[in-house]
């Protein structure tokens, strides 16, 4: 077991510590200190498997990606608030600090795609979009410029934010739709999108995540893919961890882990073209276990290969 002997685990643990005993975790001094230190300390690889985490560290994990999860939907609230100040919010996005990691992360996304689907999607569905949703903000305005995005939020507040960054826009104020209301409530609409983009903060724990899987697995047309956000590694105590053979009844087709300043690792998976919507309960179908996920065939794939995400992005500049 993996406990606090290991230096990592401590230092990840003293700063869970101090970051329990804030009064808030909003945007302040503070709290940017500390979640700045925690980030730069999960960054890099280290070899650490989450799964062999003794309990104590298990536990304090799990608290982790709940604090982490509550700070990041202040800070999008915060620079959501500040952005809808403006009289055309999408022309100082460079403000959050974390802009260009999400232009990094929504390339890599795109280019993991395109590997994947021939044509661009007509219709997408972004889950868990926030108050600050530059996801579909950076694929709608510079790689799916046709594409519809509907944006689902369980928050109305949130909701509100995000439209009122993109209303002073002719074109992504029609491409950009926002309903509030539970994932897990949404159905036949599912049927509906050629890809659904799955936060990361969206199943904040294993089991939330798994029942928010098998939901989409019932309701997404066969064919259709999925793209999800997990984390690998140190990181994994920053956000939850999607292992591939939770996956029942897609196929993986594409993991990759990154190892700069993007967080997430990006999984893409395939609803099974043989499996019927709404034929799935809990993973079983007519009293058998179906896994189609192939843990030992997920292809090797490196989209940097395809295009250097290192280099100065052209819409980085298109944006100054």
């Amino acid at each position: 077991m993996v406990c606090l002997k290991d230096p990592l685990v401590q230092k990840v643990s003293d700063l869970c510590e101090k970051i329990s005993r804030l009064d808030s975790l909003k945007p302040s001094k503070d709290v940017d200190t500390l979640f700045t230190h925690l980030v730069l300390t999960c960054m890099p690889p280290y070899p650490i498997d989450v799964t062999k985490l003794c309990e104590k560290i298990q536990e304090m994990r799990s608290n982790l990606i709940r604090l982490c999860g509550e700070a990041e939907g202040l800070l999008e609230k915060h620079f959501s608030t500040i952005l809808g100040s403006f009289d055309n919010p999408l022309d100082h996005l460079e403000i959050f600090p974390y802009f260009s990691n999400y232009l990094k992360l929504s390339r890599l996304e795109y280019n993991i795609l395109s590997q994947h689907c021939s044509d661009v999607p007509s219709r997408v569905a972004f889950l868990g979009s926030g108050p600050l949703p530059l996801t579909s903000i950076v694929l709608a305005s510079y790689h799916m410029t046709s594409t519809a995005f509907h944006n689902y939020d369980i928050d109305p507040s949130a909701n509100s934010m995000a439209s009122r960054l993109v209303e002073s826009d002719p074109d992504l104020s029609k491409r950009m739709l926002f309903h509030t209301t539970d994932v897990m409530s949404v159905t036949d609409a599912f049927k509906d999108y050629d890809v659904v983009f799955l936060a990361a903060l969206v199943g904040m724990d294993k089991e939330e995540k798994i029942g928010v899987i098998e939901h989409l697995v019932k309701y997404m047309k066969p064919g259709a893919l999925l793209m999800l956000r997990s984390a690998h590694g140190a990181r994994a105590f920053l956000y939850p961890v999607v292992d591939p053979c939770d996956l029942r009844g897609f196929e993986v087709l594409t993991v990759f882990h990154p190892t700069d300043e993007v967080i997430n690792s990006v999984v893409i998976a395939r609803k099974s073209l043989d499996l019927p919507t709404h034929s799935i309960d809990h993973g079983f179908i007519n009293g058998s276990l179906m896994i189609s996920c192939k843990c030992a065939e997920i292809q090797a794939f490196n989209p940097l290969n395809q295009m250097n995400m290192i280099e100065e992005l052209a819409m980085e500049d298109h944006l100054s």
